[in-house]
């Protein structure tokens, strides 16, 4: 082939080859690549086989209550009495059982809801703020932590008011310190903690007072 010939046909192909056209080629190629993924992706999931045990029957007894409910093992306190029972109180916050926003009461003992699992928590009796304060009946410590304005956002106001009662109901005479050690599972992340001792002091007198002339009614 002569030099000339063969510098004719380079200058051709060049002529012909395009930046565009290179980059929609690309494009064509990449997108057929993509989409050949997805689907193998997709068929995957799709024949994928669920590991581990379903649902189980789990029943609790909450404020008195019985409720049987279908659970997976896994599912917590806080979830089940939340998106199943109704019963939302219990907030959902940290999740990692460090704030106590959760907080209910089990046989009698303040515990985080959001790391007990509500299949242990079978054959207990399970104690939320609904179970004991209602706007129509607030209890003495729903009733202090309003009038000393213990509470700003709310979303730790009903794990403190539960972690309260609990709290005085084992110690009905505390001192500010012991609230600070009974009370100290729970974070105020607006930090309203002042207003929250005193509300605490004032129901544990309120409590002590109703107790006293309940006492001289039926004596």
């Amino acid at each position: 082939m002569s030099d000339k010939k063969e510098s004719e046909q380079v200058k051709k192909s060049k002529e012909n080859f395009s930046r565009r056209g290179f980059l929609k080629g690309v494009s064509i190629s990449g997108g057929v690549l993509s989409t050949g993924i997805l689907e193998t992706e997709a068929q995957a999931e799709t024949q994928a086989k669920v590991e581990g045990p379903g649902p189980v029957p789990v029943t609790l007894n909450v404020n008195g209550k019985t409720h049987k409910l279908d659970l997976e093992p896994r599912t917590t306190l806080c979830d089940a009495l939340r998106n199943r029972l109704e019963y939302t109180a219990s907030k959902r916050v940290c999740d990692r059982g460090t704030c106590g926003a959760c907080t209910v009461i089990v046989n009698g003992k303040a515990v985080y809801a959001c790391t007990t699992l509500a299949i242990d928590a079978q054959g207990k009796h399970i104690e939320t703020l609904e179970g004991f304060s209602t706007p129509a009946h607030p209890h003495a410590v729903t009733k202090a932590f309003v009038e000393n304005d213990a509470q700003q956002c709310g979303y730790c106001t009903p794990g403190f008011v539960v972690a309260a009662k609990a709290f005085l109901d084992h110690n009905p005479n505390p001192t500010e310190a012991d609230l600070k050690n009974g009370l100290g599972g729970n974070l105020c992340r607006c930090g309203t903690y002042v207003g929250v001792r005193k509300a605490v002091l004032q129901a544990a007198k309120e409590m002590k007072s109703a107790k006293l002339a309940k006492g001289a009614v039926h004596a």
